[in-house]
């Protein structure tokens, strides 16, 4: 068993849903959050780089097994690939070692 966690800013999230429905990951969990850059990257793309600013941001996460774990992440890898803007989607798995 694996916890799969995703992040994406909020425009993608019809395609991320497309994505987890194409991997066959069928239960999972959202939560806004606030996607924020460093003040180095800010003051490169904003003239007011002083205000903290968060972009609107989707964490996905889902307890899954290694199929659908590697199936998802093809397609986000393929995703990511196809982007025209700098934000991709993140993915990371974690073990679980124990569970009820």
């Amino acid at each position: 068993m694996k916890l799969l966690i995703v992040t994406a800013v909020r425009s993608y999230e019809k395609d991320i849903l497309r994505l987890f429905k194409e991997a066959q990951i069928e239960s999972f969990s959202t939560s806004d959050i606030g996607g924020f850059k460093t003040a180095a990257t800010m003051m490169q793309t904003s003239w007011f780089s002083g205000e903290n600013s968060a972009v609107e941001s989707i964490m996905y996460f889902s307890f899954t097994d290694d199929e659908h774990v590697d199936e998802l992440f093809a397609l986000l890898k393929t995703f990511n690939a196809n982007l025209e803007t700098n934000n991709p989607a993140r993915a990371v798995v974690i073990d679980i070692a124990r569970q009820l």
